[in-house]
């Protein structure tokens, strides 16, 4: 439609219409810099990936440690690795002292992995390679050596870029139909004035010039040229609507197509959890269960037993059990929030919600010695002095269990015995099994002469408890999941956490059902894409997945018909969130890479946001339909007033100047009012539209017959003018010009639904929509009553009692589609 204004505005300035080829430009200008402004932001995925590489790293060469650029480090470069350096190249490792990387960026672990030296089965997935420290990863505790035998592209880093290079960002359905609906658009109004010229000239024999300027004049007037501002206005104020709500759309079209969403694959860590271990129960030897309330890092939280609230600070055993959690524990509390490793975090957490403040209690028991954590060892000790030495550990239950030697119950030490352990290990079990990851905790009250060494100490201990850890779900996930099942739409959990872990999460916040599948990228890689085709919609969580399976899944959704929505905020969900319909990121703990690859991001990290999201895009597909019905039921008005006067032999009912007034000016407030119309009261209980709908057909029947009514209005009006002031055709197409601006002002009102009738909507609930009539009704005014407006329109005065009966006429399009509305909703439709 623009390139058709174009065209016009060549031809008007040869014909010498310059006030009307400078409007067109004018308008053409503003639509071309509306569009930049909101899509200013290109790609820039790959440069952000640039920016992540670190830029110094440190190497051994010819025996010393040198700082060099990172770009030119080389396979077979010795890296050096500290706590809080980035690994700048994928590299095995030589030498590791409790050694310990975030991966979450890469891998979606939730929890930093524990790297050590040594050999590994081949094929063994990245987020299972223990012996490997890979690019763009953080190192977070100890240090170490790595040979390199990967850089540049070649890395893992390296290889999602080239995902995230190779994918290509398909169109939306929003941008599909639009482009579609303007070829039809374009298409049927030069095709109708091209037929009316021919006719005038062979059937009626008017001047064939005249016939062909009058024509293309006709073309362009024809053509609603408001529609592409109305829909960029429409999707911008949807876009500043979405950032009030902590959603910023990158892609104008983006907004509209989470409205025909049926799938979100949404990443667990960061998402639909808070990426923060929580201790979410406490077993205690004498076998009772504690269960721990508050979510993540929250010092808050009750403790039940039983579904009762209690007093942990009362309990006979528990004091214990979190004194040592938090003693033996290397994080803290910093201004509210714990610095540390996630899962001794946790440890603190726990302790602060019973009231037990871990600076106090270090105040309290000073640390005299200590036999630290190793990936061998898998326990760490720690020993303490107030008054007298007192040791504590905490560690994988089987080590801890085998280093104790009685137990606490009931504040009494009671001998361990076989059927004890048989207990805990089955304990420790069942809370794997359910996805929780167990710590146990032990102490030992020691003798002053004692010898602080590993082998001394760490023996004949007192077993307390288990603690099970999880990373929680947000609170109002649960919420969300809900409502987006009722909107008909499928939440998809993709982790690359571990598949007990997926599935105990997917459970509590209703995503995984009894018939769903559970996939594991081990056992996709097994499977062919066919294969994954076939069951990709019974499949509900998916766990140690990678980059590359996330593309195949997002593939297969699409290939079965399926909008799919991806969600995530590490760099492994950079392909996959460029590749799905519409990709989103996570704004606070989001990559960059991550942001860039997407089209919409959440500055809340809130998954409740996605649900705001829908029922904005859901709105704003409503109102692109109820613009469209009323700017076509308009133009086709338009076309066919001048076409049925054209084979009756009456002369032109409105010239191309009134109609070009009428599409640019008393149609355009109007039309935008309805872009921001208040959201239907089911929006939120429909099952998501089918992507390829047409809305023109849909609405095929409330779009015809309202344009029949307003053709055989206004023409009713010419005819009746034309012959009552004896072929006056000035006043009849005055006549004819206000009674088409009439119509469609009533006409507005109707087009806010096409099942529920203004009177339930409220007549002023778009206050937007009454000030818009009200400003096209007055610039109709204006351009009557002026004489220079006139003049250059061709009008003649028109009378008060012109005016009533002109409106009275026009209101009767109101009343008639109240009533169909009234009997479709009576017929149960």
């Amino acid at each position: 439609m623009i390139g058709l204004l174009l065209i016009a505005v060549v031809l008007d300035f040869i014909l010498g219409k310059y006030t009307e080829a400078l409007l067109i430009l004018a308008f053409i200008f503003a639509v071309a810099t509306t569009g930049f402004a909101q899509e200013f932001r290109s790609e820039r995925a790959l440069e952000k990936l640039r920016e992540l590489a670190a830029p110094k790293a440190v190497v051994v060469r010819n025996g010393v440690e040198v700082e060099i650029p990172a770009r030119e480090i080389v396979p077979g470069d010795v890296i050096v690795l500290a706590t809080g350096s980035r690994v700048p190249a994928d590299g095995r490792l030589i030498e590791a002292v409790n050694l310990k990387t975030d991966e979450a960026c890469l891998t979606g672990e939730s929890v930093p992995v524990t790297k050590r030296t040594g050999h590994l089965p081949k094929d063994v997935p990245v987020s299972d390679r223990a012996n490997m420290v890979f690019s763009g990863t953080i190192v977070v505790y100890g240090r170490g050596k790595a040979v390199v035998t990967s850089t540049g592209m070649r890395t893992e880093f390296g290889k999602i870029a080239g995902m995230v290079q190779a994918v290509k960002r398909e169109v939306t359905p929003l941008e599909r139909r639009i482009g579609y609906l303007g070829r039809f658009i374009v298409a049927m109004c030069v095709s109708a004035c091209a037929i009316i010229t021919a006719f005038g000239i062979i059937v009626r024999g008017y001047d064939p010039l005249d016939m062909l300027v009058w024509g293309v004049s006709l073309a362009v007037a024809a053509v609603p040229a408001s529609l592409p501002a109305i829909v960029i206005g429409t999707l911008a104020v949807g876009v500043l609507k979405m950032a009030r709500r902590n959603a910023i759309v990158r892609r104008l079209p983006a907004v509209e197509v989470l409205g025909c969403t049926t799938v979100i694959c949404a990443d667990k860590t960061g998402t639909m959890t808070k990426g923060e271990m929580a201790a979410r129960e406490v077993w205690l030897v004498r076998d009772e269960r504690v269960d721990v309330a508050g979510v993540g890092y929250e010092l808050r939280g009750e403790f039940k037993k039983a579904g009762k609230r209690i007093d942990p600070t009362k309990d006979p055993d528990l004091p214990i059990l979190l004194e040592a959690g938090v003693l033996c524990n290397d994080a803290s509390i910093h201004e509210g929030k714990p610095v540390g490793d996630p899962t001794e975090a946790a440890l603190v957490v726990l302790a602060a919600k019973a009231g037990m403040a871990k600076g106090e209690l270090e105040k309290a028991k000073k640390r005299v010695g200590e036999v630290p954590f190793t990936s061998e060892r898998k326990r760490m000790t720690t020993i303490h002095e107030a008054g007298e030495l007192v040791a504590y550990m905490k560690g994988a239950t089987e080590v801890v269990l085998d280093r104790c030697g009685t137990k606490q119950v009931e504040g009494r030490i009671e001998p361990l015995r076989d059927g004890d352990r048989q207990q805990i290990l089955k304990v420790n079990d069942d809370m794997a099994s359910r996805g929780l990851r167990v710590l146990a905790i032990a102490y030992r009250k020691l003798p002053p002469e004692i010898e602080l060494a590993e082998e001394s100490v760490e023996q004949g201990l007192t077993f307390v408890g288990l603690v099970g850890m999880l990373d929680a779900p947000r609170e109002e996930v649960l919420e969300s999941v809900k409502l987006c099942k009722k909107a008909g739409i499928r939440p998809v959990m993709i982790t690359g956490d571990h598949k007990l872990t997926a599935m105990a999460i997917a459970r509590e916040i209703g995503v995984l059902k009894r018939d769903s599948m559970v996939l594991t990228g081990e056992e996709l890689d097994r499977m062919s894409n066919e294969e994954l085709e076939r069951i990709v919609e019974k499949v509900d969580v998916y766990a140690r997945v990678s980059p590359a399976h996330k593309v195949r899944i997002v593939e297969a959704l699409k290939k079965r018909g399926e909008i799919a929505s991806m969600t995530g905020d590490g760099i492994n969900d950079a392909p996959a969130l460029k590749f799905s319909d519409i990709g989103v990121a996570m704004g606070i703990k989001g990559t960059d890479v991550a942001k860039e690859a997407s089209s919409m991001v959440l500055t809340d990290d809130n998954f409740a946001t996605i649900v705001s999201a829908v029922r904005e895009g859901r709105r704003i597909y409503d109102n692109v339909k109820k613009y469209l019905v009323f700017l076509l039921s308009c133009n086709i008005s338009e076309v066919a007033v001048v076409v049925l006067a054209c084979i009756l032999g009456y002369p032109l009912p409105l010239t191309a100047a009134q109609i070009l007034w009428v599409n640019l000016v008393t149609d355009g407030p109007p039309a935008m009012a309805l872009g921001v119309d208040p959201e239907a009261p089911d929006i939120m209980e429909r099952q998501p539209r089918d992507p390829k709908e047409n809305p023109l057909v849909a609405l095929r029947w409330f779009l015809l017959g309202k344009s029949a009514m307003i053709t055989a209005g206004v023409f009713a009006i010419f005819t009746w003018y034309y012959q009552w002031y004896g072929g006056y055709l000035a006043k009849a197409q005055t006549a004819a010009f206000t009674a088409l601006v009439m119509f469609e002002m009533f006409n507005a009102f109707n087009c806010r639904s096409e099942r529920h009738s203004l009177f339930e909507l409220g007549p002023l609930s778009n206050k937007a929509l009454v000030l818009g009539v009200a400003v096209a009704i007055l610039a109709q005014i204006a351009v009557v009553s002026s004489p220079i407006m006139r003049e250059w329109f061709g009008l003649a005065p028109l009378t008060l009692f012109d005016w009533l009966l002109i409106t009275a006429l026009a209101s009767t399009i109101f009343i008639a589609v109240e009533i169909g509305k009234l009997a479709y909703k009576r017929l149960g439709r």
